[in-house]
């Protein structure tokens, strides 16, 4: 967990992040190289419920404090057509010093690699802030954008600013998201998990006792 500013990033007075990062089960992200499993299908579901519950009670407890608060869970945000929302939790991530956007797109971290789930609540409680992180620490690797299936990473350097365009193909990854659950589990939905099973950051935190 950490604690980002959000000025400038977004409109109103409720200009400080709060950012929750839960990890992905070590033995579930270990099958996901060789294909999406069920697991991961409940386990994706059942931490969203975990991180909602968690903002939820967060932004309560602020509030009875005599701030005001939002949390930003899985009914509150939304994607649109092109699976933009208003203030993703990567950007929240970022802000509050959690990690970085990787050549996969996703949020990478010191400790787990992208193997998390992360959601964030929205505060004016003067909560102190952790030093953002503004532009990638993947270096030269490229593992994720050779092992994905869809070939839709570019292998962009992400820094703030970066537009998603740039880093992944959205209609590509989704296809082969759904083509790979469909097969491997008989669930259509896009759900895939190899780009970050691979990633050596994960690889690190699964390597761990």
């Amino acid at each position: 967990m950490g604690g980002g500013d959000l000025n400038g990033v977004v409109d109103g007075e409720l200009t400080i992040g709060i950012s929750v990062a839960v990890p992905i089960p070590k033995h579930i992200v270990m099958e996901l190289e060789t294909a999406p499993t069920r697991e991961y299908y409940d386990a994706y579901h059942a931490l969203n419920a975990r991180l909602d519950e968690i903002v939820t009670c967060g932004a309560e407890f602020l509030r009875k404090k005599g701030f005001h608060a939002c949390a930003n869970t899985t009914k509150v945000v939304k994607k649109d057509e092109n699976w933009c929302t208003a203030l993703p939790h990567k950007t929240v991530a970022t802000r509050a010093g959690l990690g970085w956007i990787g050549k996969s797109c996703l949020l990478v971290t010191k400790r787990y690699g992208s193997a998390v789930r992360i959601s964030s609540l929205l505060t004016d409680a003067p909560l102190p802030v952790d030093r953002p992180v503004n532009e990638s620490r993947c270096g030269g690797c490229s593992v994720c954008v050779q092992k994905c299936p869809a070939g839709a990473l570019s292998g962009t350097l992400w820094h703030v600013g970066t537009r998603r365009e740039e880093l992944l193909q959205k209609n590509k990854c989704k296809e082969t998201q759904i083509l790979r659950m469909k097969e491997a589990t008989g669930i259509e939905t896009d759900l895939c998990g190899l780009c970050f099973s691979v990633c050596p950051y994960t690889r690190k935190y699964l390597r761990e006792g």
